[in-house]
């Protein structure tokens, strides 16, 4: 696991599978309909059970670069976060990309909830190239804490050793860069 802190807030990278994260809220990368999906989305459909979606019927969809909450329901999360990133090479995919993760943190700093768990947004069947999302990921949640959005762990939990090593690198040269992201204790 790799740890970083800046102010209040804990930033980490685990591989891992984001349903079994015990936190306030994991971030579901939706598509528009918000009706489940493949990849991390079918996962969180299915283990939240059909309650998730039948919420999620009554939200009508959602707009690429927006966040919107339900209950986790069998999720061992209390929350389910779900936000649409982009497609590599629309327009403006990097300014929708870093949306999907502001807007996913403002959700939760509206609805008190301090601990929040991300997946890779739009590099699975959305082809991000990891490179490039990590930074935009990395960048987008510090900024929101500068920026004064109060959650206590930020985790980004990665399903491949490729998607965590990626992000690792972007955290590391990030940090080089901040002098108030310092290592965790």
């Amino acid at each position: 696991m790799s740890c970083q802190q800046i102010k209040q807030t804990r930033i980490e990278l685990v591989q891992g599978d984001i349903t079994l994260q015990e936190v306030d809220a994991i971030v579901n990368a939706a598509n528009n309909s918000l009706l489940g999906g493949g990849g991390v989305d079918g996962a969180i459909h299915r283990a939240a059970g059909p309650q998730l979606l039948a919420e999620c019927r009554t939200l009508k969809g959602c707009d690429t670069g927006d966040a919107k909450l339900t209950k986790g329901y069998r999720l061992a999360a209390r929350h389910v976060i779900h936000t649409v990133g982009p497609v590599y090479g629309t327009p403006n995919a990097p300014q929708l990309l870093a949306s999907a993760y502001r807007r996913s943190m403002e959700v939760a700093a509206e609805n008190n909830i301090r601990t929040i768990a991300f997946p890779a947004i739009s590099t699975g069947v959305y082809g991000y190239p990891l490179a490039e999302a990590a930074p935009i990921a990395i960048h987008t949640v510090i900024d929101s804490v500068k920026n004064g959005l109060e959650i206590d762990l930020v985790r980004f939990v990665l399903f491949t050793s490729n998607a965590q090593d990626a992000f690792k690198r972007a955290l590391e040269d990030i940090a080089a860069h901040y002098d108030d992201l310092v290592p965790c204790d």
